[in-house]
C-alpha cells in the first residue's frame, strides 16, 4: 500500500512539473495567435521599431479626429475598417497590426507590443487634434497602457480584463502563476492614471473572460469616469454581431 502510494506521489509530481515546464515555455503560444496577411484596398502605414516592421491599416485618411484600436489576440483587424469608416466618417481610422499578425515582422511580447503602441500613438497624435483608443480584448490591456497618454479623446475597452495573470491564475489554479506569466497585461493598476472617460462594454455570456475579471476592472474606475453597457445574448467573440455594440461604439465616440 505505502508503494502504491510513494509510486502516485512521484507520479503526480512529475505530472505537476511537467505540466509547469511546458505552461512556461509554451506560454505565448497559449496567449498570441498570430492573424494571416489579408488582402486589402486600404493604405498601410510601416512603423519601425527595435528592427521590426508594424503594419498599422489606415481609414478615412486626413480627418481631425483619431481612433487607434487594438484587436483580440487571434482577430484579423482589417475586417473592422468598412463598418468603421462608416459608422466613423469623421475620424481617421488606424488598426494595429501587433509584432507576427497581418504581416508585421516579429513576435509578440507584452514590453515589444507597448513600445509599438507608444510610437504609434505618439505619432498619430501630431496628426490630429483627439486621439481615442479602442481595445478589444488582448487589445484591451495595450489601451489602458496608452490611456493615461490620452489628453484629447476617450478610451473604450470591449470584453476587458483586469489581468492576465489573474485569468490565468483563475484558469491554472494550482500553479503560482505570478512566477510562471512573462506577459501579465495588468489593467487594474493602470485605472488610477487613467482620466479619459471610459466605455466599458461587456459580452453576457463571455466564455473567455469571466464575469469576475471585468468586474474588478469596473471597479477600479469611479463610477463617473465610464459607461457600462453589457451586450445581450453575445459571447467573447460575438459581441460585435450585435448591433447594439455598434450603436454604442458610435453614441459613445
Amino acid at each position: 500500500m505505502k508503494q502504491k502510494l510513494s509510486t502516485a506521489i512521484i507520479f503526480l509530481t512529475v505530472a505537476y512539473f511537467s505540466i509547469g515546464v511546458l505552461l512556461y515555455f509554451g506560454q505565448r503560444s497559449f496567449l498570441y495567435f498570430p492573424s494571416p496577411v489579408v488582402n486589402h484596398d486600404f493604405e498601410t502605414l510601416v512603423f519601425n521599431n527595435s528592427g521590426e516592421s508594424i503594419n498599422v491599416i489606415v481609414g478615412n485618411k486626413e480627418k481631425q479626429k483619431a481612433i487607434l484600436y487594438f484587436g483580440g489576440n487571434a482577430e484579423s483587424v482589417v475586417y473592422n475598417m468598412p463598418i468603421f469608416t462608416n459608422i466613423f466618417q469623421d475620424h481617421t481610422i488606424y488598426l494595429v497590426n501587433y509584432r507576427g499578425y497581418g504581416g508585421s515582422s516579429g513576435s509578440p511580447k507584452e514590453k515589444d507590443i507597448f513600445a509599438d503602441a507608444s510610437i504609434i500613438f505618439e505619432a498619430i497624435k501630431k496628426k490630429h487634434s483627439e486621439v481615442s483608443v479602442i481595445g478589444r480584448s488582448l487589445g484591451s490591456g495595450i489601451a489602458t497602457f496608452l490611456a493615461p497618454k490620452i489628453e484629447t479623446g476617450k478610451l473604450v475597452l470591449i470584453t476587458p480584463f483586469d489581468s492576465i495573470q489573474n485569468v490565468a491564475q483563475h484558469r491554472f489554479f494550482i500553479y503560482p502563476m505570478f512566477l510562471l506569466l512573462k506577459d501579465k497585461y495588468d489593467s487594474f493598476s493602470r485605472v488610477a492614471s487613467i482620466k479619459a472617460k471610459t466605455l466599458i462594454l461587456i459580452a453576457e455570456n463571455d466564455e473567455v473572460i469571466g464575469s469576475k475579471h471585468s468586474d474588478n476592472l469596473v471597479n477600479a474606475f469611479p463610477a463617473s469616469q465610464i459607461i457600462v453597457k453589457i451586450i445581450p445574448q453575445t459571447g467573447h467573440n460575438t459581441i460585435s454581431e450585435n448591433e447594439d455594440y455598434y450603436q454604442s461604439l458610435k453614441e459613445f465616440l
